[in-house]
């Protein structure tokens, strides 16, 4: 169902001081990160999250162990809650249009609806004057031999909807992967996207806010490495030069405007070896590439959110100094704890490690189990913490 854009989901003068209870569409890491700073602002929460136990009910007041589409538990959710957000894009659309009946979900379906979509998403970006990798819509075969002629090869085909950490993917590489990419990304029975290969130099993000009185404030820019398509490091500030992280960072600040975000909206990007910046994705919600924020900057993403839903004035982004930010999977968990607590791990290069784990009960190899920010007075000091750890030598 697509909702009316037109109809505003927030109000310019509502403000959710503390004390208001703040409900949470899902209960993974984002939504714990989340409601341990709301908490420290005296803020309440409630999550709604199919998991016992999950990560954000190990933190909030309360849980609701139900489906995402649970639509008695959507509607206990909207009647505990003076204000409901989400940490996830996928959230149901019957779910969505019942808790804006019948709560405040000042972020509205709008945002989700588009960013859903690949398609979507790409034409919407384009509204905004910011450009995106060139792509086609895929509905055959022959639509996807005839664009890949088009744009060459190696391109990329994806499914329009689902899909993260690389699933969902298809590089193709030569004209005889042509019909086995169709062949298996059309079985999740949703529209393709070719996208143009993009052949970038770096990877970086940006995250800005924007609350329902209108202000705008932009996280500054990171730069990401992946390994196996999950993020792997992000650096702040972006190891780029000084007109790219303003370009970027205004880019950010035009998407926000452009799409009437309320809360975060992560912005991805390739930076080419000319210089030029193609949006690659956005995300409505806290961002694994912005988690440096949380000791790094004058107020992390996850206040900022709070306080962009909650209409607060929205606090001072400002980088405070440089920090790496490493992911921690499955596979890093033992050896870091083994690590982080012997005497030398704290006085590599003068880093400063600080550990979030995100209380997920099963360490499955390749999972995001949590994270480390590593501040330092360079990032080179930084990755010499990694390179000492050897808990990363694999990647």
């Amino acid at each position: 169902m697509q909702p009316d854009a037109k109809i505003k989901a927030y109000d310019p003068q509502k403000v959710l001081a503390p004390g208001s209870t703040i409900g949470i569409l899902g209960g993974g890491q984002l939504g714990r990160m989340l409601a341990l700073a709301g908490r420290a602002m005296g803020y309440r929460f409630v999550t709604l999250e199919p998991t016992p136990d999950a990560p954000c009910a190990q933190v909030a007041d309360e849980q609701l162990e139900a489906a995402y589409d649970d639509v008695e538990a959507a509607r206990r959710l909207a009647e505990l809650s003076d204000v409901i957000t989400y940490e996830f894009e996928n959230v149901d659309a019957n779910v969505t249009a019942l808790l804006m009946q019948e709560s405040y979900v000042p972020q509205g379906s709008t945002l989700l609806y588009t960013t859903q979509h690949r398609l979507r998403e790409k034409r919407a970006i384009e509204a905004t004057g910011v450009k995106v990798a060139p792509y086609a819509e895929i509905g055959s075969v022959d639509e996807l031999r005839a664009a890949v002629a088009r744009f060459g090869t190696p391109c990329v085909l994806k499914t329009a909807t689902g899909g993260y950490d690389g699933k969902g993917q298809w590089v193709i590489r030569s004209e005889e992967e042509i019909a086995e990419a169709y062949e298996t990304l059309s079985q999740a029975r949703t529209e393709l996207v070719l996208e143009q290969f993009i052949r970038f130099t770096k990877e970086i993000s940006v995250i800005a806010a924007r609350s329902p009185r209108g202000e705008v404030k932009v996280f500054p820019a990171a730069e990401n490495v992946h390994v196996n398509n999950i993020l792997h490091l992000s650096f702040a500030p972006a190891r780029v030069d000084a007109d790219v992280l303003e370009r970027a960072e205004a880019i950010a600040k035009m998407i926000a405007e452009g799409l009437d975000v309320i809360g975060l909206i992560a912005v991805e990007l390739f930076l080419t070896e000319d210089g030029e910046l193609f949006v690659n994705e956005l995300a409505p919600r806290p961002h694994n590439s912005g988690h440096y924020t949380m000791e790094a900057c004058r107020t992390s993403q996850f206040e900022q959110h709070v306080r962009a839903i909650c209409n607060l004035p929205l606090g001072d982004p400002a980088l405070m100094q440089p920090v790496v930010m490493v992911n921690v999977l499955g596979e890093h968990v033992q050896p870091l704890l083994d690590w982080i607590v012997q005497p030398q791990s704290e006085h590599v290069a003068g880093v400063t490690a600080k550990l979030h784990l995100y209380g997920k009960h099963e360490a499955k190899e390749g999972r995001k189990m949590g994270h480390v920010n590593l501040l330092a007075n360079t990032h080179e000091d930084a990755i010499r913490w990694i390179e000492a750890s050897h808990i990363w030598d694999a990647n």
